[in-house]
């Protein structure tokens, strides 16, 4: 039989759903664990009659709707940074263009974007102590016995998942889609097989006994959207992994599997508590015949494992993202895969998220304790990227009628009424994602605004080049080889430069001042890589463009470059790289706030040095130390 043309492509759409199935669902597919059960029984319990379960359902079932199925799989996904989503990418492609139209504007889009990704990093604690937690939680319906090893069990799978992050997810990665996709087949069985017992229960389909729960009870209806929310914290997923996989094969997996398997489950769920309100113990573990008990609780570990593997993944794309944008200073990245560029791990980040995760099981010890916490970070980010979103709608592709505004008036609607039924929470819990994103907030802005100061204190001390050349005495020797300085500014004599000259008296036969560039695009192909300008015969200036997915490597782009972009031959066994290593000294009444300019130096500090950072090769690398006042 012959092959179609489009056979490829349809195998080759079939394999990134799978994998979407897998990576980018996962922490939605796992809310079906907790959500239900704290909207009926949580920290604000509602009478189990059937008109609260057929609120709920219908409250559940529109805000999955709304929020994820058009706006963030319809809308949101439309606005790509080059195929690449994600706060920060949107915050990129938004942020020049507001700040053309007004300053103000501008300097407003950045600070919404950075404290998104700011709310992110709360949402990456929550989320694998909740899900996990959740999932062996099981264990209290399958084998009663063991419940008070519940938190030391989660402990250990939790250590065990944070330990392998070095070791790559390639391997594991394989296994996502296929385990996730008999996860979602499991939801969608157990659903159909209890709604049979009550199939009333889908007239909670209907908008109308949404509307009617939230208006007969006022204030305890209000405060039941901020465990609703629930049922859709993951959405920021779909958009974040848009360059993994790609729009289509996003949207086909939600709207083919994903939606229908959490759609039935959550229904099925209603009917039994609708049979069964003794149920609301645990609903979703009770939906399962008692002999599958055990077997259902490995099934959700495993999920829920991949749910958090998912977030922690994110949480390293993210940093690797705001470090090359200036928000964070230089980590170690280590690349897990040889074949893909997005599998990185990034140790700092990895065990700072371990220990707090750890304190929050500890501290919460249920996952209904932490659902009071959950929601504050998850609904502010999703406000945020409805703001963006609306800004590109109306700067970018100029949409500015009717039916625009009444589409974003609904979704703003929506996410002000999630976001305010959550901070509620804050006594309750909410408190800790919402503290953990505002020091978050504080170390990006203070890193960024630090960075400006400095490259700005830096460029008006440089020496101009051309004075340095015509200062240049004949009597200075020249040695063979070629010197790399690096310099963080396009203009002015590195410092480095400076003191070589004054210390060891000589200058090599080819100095090149080279300057790393990171644009506000995911990628810069191979031919804007590169510029390269003469400044005398024997003096270069070369210019490195990155995107802000990508990780600099110093030699290996000079050694892809040909000669004549470079404008010299590159042989590196010649090449010596020149770093200088600033040391800050914060001063009263100068720079930032005395606090911030104090946490700026320490950050500094703690960065990693150039060498490690751009993959020079450690046995030509000369460091020299500077002192600069800020």
């Amino acid at each position: 039989m012959t092959a179609q043309p489009g056979d490829a492509k349809s195998r080759n759409v079939a394999g990134l759903m799978l994998a979407a199935i897998g990576v980018v669902y996962g922490d939605i597919g796992t809310s079906p664990l907790y959500t239900l059960k704290e909207c009926l029984a949580g920290s604000n319990p509602l009478p189990l009659e059937r008109g609260n379960i057929l609120g709920i359902l219908s409250l559940i079932f529109w805000a999955i709707t709304i929020i994820v199925s058009i706006k963030y799989v319809i809308v949101i996904m439309r606005a790509d940074n080059r195929g690449e989503g994600g706060c920060l990418a949107l915050l990129s492609l938004v942020a020049r263009v507001a700040e053309e139209k007004s300053p103000r504007l501008g300097h407003a889009v950045v600070i919404l974007g950075i404290f998104a990704a700011a709310l992110f990093y709360g949402d990456s604690i929550i989320t694998p102590a909740i899900s996990v937690l959740s999932a062996v939680e099981g264990l209290q319906i399958a084998a009663p016995h063991l419940e008070q090893w519940v938190v030391p069990l989660t402990i250990v799978i939790l250590i065990v998942l944070f330990a392998i992050q070095a070791h790559g997810t390639d391997l594991v990665g394989k296994m996502f889609g296929p385990v996730m996709l008999v996860w979602f087949a499991t939801l969608a069985v157990l659903g159909v097989k209890n709604i049979s017992h009550a199939p009333s229960v889908l007239a909670a389909l209907s908008p109308h006994y949404g509307l009617m729960f939230l208006f007969s009870h006022g204030a305890s209806g209000f405060l039941a959207l901020g465990s609703v929310v629930l049922a859709v914290t993951g959405a920021e997923a779909l958009y974040a992994d848009m360059g993994h996989f790609g729009r289509l094969p996003i949207r086909l997996a939600w709207y083919i599997l994903v939606l229908p398997a959490l759609v039935l489950n959550y229904f099925g769920q209603g009917a039994l508590l609708i049979t069964d309100p003794s149920a609301i113990e645990n609903p979703f573990f009770r939906m399962a015949p008692a002999h599958m008990a055990l077997p259902l609780v490995v099934l959700a570990t495993l999920a829920t494992v991949i749910a958090s593997q998912a977030v922690i993944s994110g949480a390293f794309s993210m940093s690797r993202q705001a470090i090359q944008l200036s928000f964070l200073p230089r980590m170690e990245i280590i690349h897990t895969s040889e074949q893909e560029m997005g599998q990185i791990y990034l140790p700092f980040i990895n065990w700072m998220l371990m220990v707090f995760v750890i304190i929050l099981v500890l501290g919460f010890k249920t996952s209904s304790n932490l659902a009071a916490a959950y929601g504050v970070a998850v609904t502010g980010t999703m406000l945020i990227s409805t703001l963006l979103a609306a800004l590109v709608m109306r700067l970018l592709w100029n949409q500015r009628g009717r039916g625009t505004n009444i589409l974003l008036g609904i979704f703003l609607v929506v996410d002000v009424a999630f976001f305010s039924a959550n901070l509620m929470k804050i006594p309750e819990g909410g408190w800790f994602p919402l503290a953990i994103g505002l020091t978050v907030f504080c170390v990006l802005i203070t890193w960024k605004q630090g960075r400006q100061r400095l490259l700005a204190r830096l460029k008006a001390d440089a020496f101009p080049v051309a004075d340095f050349l015509a200062s240049l005495s004949d009597r200075v020797p020249r040695v063979p080889g070629t010197a790399v300085f690096l310099t963080g500014t396009s203009e002015g004599v590195p410092i480095a430069l400076l003191h070589n000259l004054k210390h060891n008296k000589i200058i090599h036969e080819r100095v090149v001042l080279l300057t790393v560039l990171v644009e506000e695009t995911p990628f810069v192909s191979d031919e804007r890589r590169l510029e390269h300008k003469l400044l005398s015969p024997s003096f270069h200036r070369l210019f490195l463009r990155y995107g802000f997915m990508e990780s600099p490597n110093i030699p290996k782009a000079l050694a892809q470059a040909r000669t004549d972009q470079l404008g010299f031959f590159y042989e590196p066994m010649s090449v010596s790289y020149f770093v200088s290593r600033e040391t800050l000294i914060p001063l009263p009444k100068k720079g930032l706030a005395g606090w911030r300019d104090q946490l700026f130096a320490a950050l500094a500090r703690m960065a990693t040095s150039a060498m490690d950072f751009f993959h020079l090769p450690s046995n030509r690398v000369v460091e020299l130390g500077s002192q600069i006042e800020i």
